[in-house]
C-alpha cells in the first residue's frame, strides 16, 4: 500500500465527514420549526433549546396568539390553576408561551427578550419576579451556564449601533462568568464595548460568522429536547367547572390544596415535602435566618430586563409571589426583610412608569396559596389570575410612558437600604 493510500485510509473518513457536516450545516433546507403545532408543543415544554434559540420562540412571540410569560421554576408546575391550564380550558383568546426553567434569572430573560427583536414590540407581557433570585451575588455560575446562549450574546453584540449604558453594563456584567470570558473574540469585544467602543472589524466577523453557525444549528435542533405538557394540562383541566366563577374556583382551590398537603403542617404538597424536605428537616430548621433579598446584583439585572421591555414599548405585569409563611417561620426566613424586598422592587419598577404590579408578599399566610416553600399553589394561581386575565384582555389605549434611569445600575442602589427609599 503506497504512502497517499496509508494516509488517506487514516485521515480520508475524517475529511469526509467534515465535508459532510459542512454541507449539512450549510444546506438549504430547514426543519419545519414554525407550524401551529411545534409552536403549540413548545409553548409549554419550557426546553432548554427553545429558551437559548430564536427560531421557534420569535415565531410564537410575533405572532396574535402567544404571550410570553417569563418567569423561573413556577411555571413547570402544572396544576389546575396554571395559566395555560386555565387558559386552554376556558378557551381565552391568548395562549401562554412558558418562558424560563428552573435557574432563569433576570440577566438570562433580558439576553432572550433583546434577540425577540421585533416580535416583542407592543406586545403584552407576564413576567413573575421570584424574591429568591436576589441573593447576595444573584444569578450563580452553574445557573447562568445553565441557559447561557451564544447566539443570543453574539446578536446583542453584532446588532449594537451605538454603545449605550445599559450595554455598558451588561458587558461587564456578562464579564463575570467564565464560560464568556472562554471565548476570546467575545472577550475582545466585550472589552471594547465596556471601553464605549463598537467591536472592531475583525470581531464583528468573527461573530457574524458565528450567529449563522448557531442559527443554523438552532434551526436544525431546535425541537431537541421539546417535550409538551399537554397531557398535564388535559389532566389538570379536568376538575375544573365548565364556567369559569372565581368564587367557586376559590372553593376548588382551597379543597385541591387541603387534600394535596395532607402529611405536612407547612402546608406544602405531599410530594414535595415527601421527596425534598422530610428527611432534612433537623437541619433545615433555622438554615434561613441570615438569607437576604434586599441587597444583590440581580436589581440591576433587572434593570436590563426593565430597559429592553421599554425598548420594546411593551406593557407588563410583574407578578411578585410570597414565601410560605409556615416554612419561613421554620427556617428564620424573615418576612419583614421580603416586605422591605417588595419595597425596594417596586420602588425600582413604579418610578419607571412600571405600574401593572401584583404584589402577592403579604399573602404568605394564606391557606394553600403556596404549593411548596416558595411557589405558587392552588389559591396563589387563582388570585394571579384575576390580575393577568383583565391584564391580557383589556386594551388600555394608552401608549406605556416609561422613564428609565440609569442609577440603578449602581452598586449604590444594588446596596441600597430599603428603609432609605422615601417612596
Amino acid at each position: 500500500m503506497s504512502m497517499k493510500k496509508k494516509i488517506f485510509g487514516i485521515f480520508g473518513p475524517i475529511l469526509i465527514s467534515a465535508v459532510l457536516l459542512v454541507g449539512f450545516f450549510f444546506a438549504p433546507f430547514k426543519i419545519d420549526l414554525d407550524s401551529k403545532r411545534v409552536l403549540a408543543e413548545a409553548s409549554t415544554s419550557m426546553a432548554t433549546n427553545v429558551l437559548r434559540g430564536n427560531a421557534i420562540k420569535n415565531k410564537a412571540i410575533g405572532s396574535k396568539e402567544y404571550i410570553p410569560f417569563f418567569g423561573s421554576s413556577e411555571l413547570s408546575r402544572i396544576s389546575p390553576f396554571h395559566p395555560s391550564v386555565l387558559a386552554d380550558k376556558y378557551d381565552r383568546s391568548y395562549r401562554p408561551f412558558l418562558l424560563g426553567a428552573p435557574g432563569t434569572q433576570s440577566l438570562t430573560q433580558a439576553l432572550m427578550m433583546q434577540s425577540m427583536g421585533k416580535n416583542l414590540s407592543h406586545k403584552k407581557v407576564v413576567f413573575i419576579l421570584s424574591p429568591q433570585w436576589f441573593v447576595k451575588n444573584g444569578v450563580t455560575n452553574d445557573y447562568f451556564n445553565a441557559y447561557y446562549s451564544e447566539l443570543q450574546t453574539y446578536q446583542w453584540v453584532s446588532d449594537l449601533k451605538q454603545v449605550t449604558a445599559d450595554d455598558i453594563y451588561l458587558a461587564t456584567r456578562l464579564m463575570d462568568f467564565p464560560k464568556v470570558k472562554e471565548d476570546k473574540r467575545l472577550d475582545s469585544a466585550l472589552k471594547e464595548i465596556i471601553s464605549g467602543k463598537l467591536p472592531s472589524s475583525s470581531n464583528k466577523q468573527y461573530i457574524d460568522w458565528m450567529i449563522n453557525m448557531f442559527s443554523r444549528e438552532d434551526e436544525l435542533f431546535g425541537k431537541i429536547g421539546m417535550v409538551s405538557k399537554d397531557k398535564e394540562i388535559k389532566k389538570a383541566k379536568k376538575p375544573l367547572p365548565n364556567a369559569y366563577n372565581a368564587n367557586e374556583l376559590d372553593q376548588l382551590a382551597a379543597e385541591i390544596g387541603q387534600k394535596e398537603t395532607s402529611n405536612n403542617s407547612f402546608e406544602i404538597s405531599n410530594s414535595f415535602y415527601t421527596k425534598r424536605l422530610k428527611k432534612k428537616l433537623n437541619r433545615l430548621e433555622n438554615s434561613q435566618t441570615d438569607l437576604d433579598y434586599r441587597y444583590s446584583p440581580e436589581f440591576s439585572d433587572l434593570q436590563l430586563v426593565l430597559s429592553q421591555l421599554a425598548q420594546d414599548n411593551a406593557e407588563v405585569l410583574f407578578i411578585i409571589p410570597p414565601v410560605n409563611k409556615h416554612w419561613s417561620d421554620f427556617t428564620g426566613l424573615s418576612q419583614e426583610m421580603l416586605q422591605d424586598f417588595a419595597k425596594k422592587v417596586k420602588y425600582q419598577l413604579t418610578t419607571q412608569g412600571f405600574n401593572n404590579i401584583a404584589d402577592f408578599t403579604k399573602e404568605s399566610g394564606t391557606q394553600y396559596f403556596m404549593a411548596d416553600t416558595i411557589h405558587l399553589g392552588w389559591r396563589g394561581w387563582l388570585a394571579a389570575d384575576q390580575k393577568i386575565k383583565p391584564f391580557l384582555e383589556s386594551d388600555s389605549g394608552k401608549a406605556p410612558n416609561y422613564k428609565l434611569d440609569e442609577s440603578f445600575y449602581s452598586k449604590e442602589w444594588q446596596q441600597k437600604e430599603p428603609n432609605e427609599i422615601n417612596k
